[in-house]
């Protein structure tokens, strides 16, 4: 294989499908990734909320009332059928 690897083989994310199937060479991988600038100074934090950490408690309670309201709909609507 060439000194230089071409780089759609270095993508982290198919670079192992490519070092088994023997299309990239595990040496030149290896070059490519120790040739990589450290750009760990220009990192910055990164604050996330999942859905679940949000208080969706009101939300909850609009659909408990809505499914609520939509049982007593049809009992009553039950009820008619049954005495017409």
């Amino acid at each position: 294989m060439a000194d230089t690897a071409d780089p759609k083989y270095l993508d982290k994310r198919t670079a192992d499908r490519y070092l088994r199937s023997g299309q990239l060479d595990e040496k030149a991988y290896e070059r490519h990734l120790k040739g990589l600038p450290d750009v760990a100074e220009k990192s910055v934090p990164v604050e996330t909320l999942m859905l679940d950490d949000v208080q969706d408690d009101f939300e909850d309670d609009e659909d408990d009332i809505d499914d609520e309201e939509d049982e007593g709909g049809e009992d009553e609507s039950d009820e008619g059928a049954a005495s017409a």
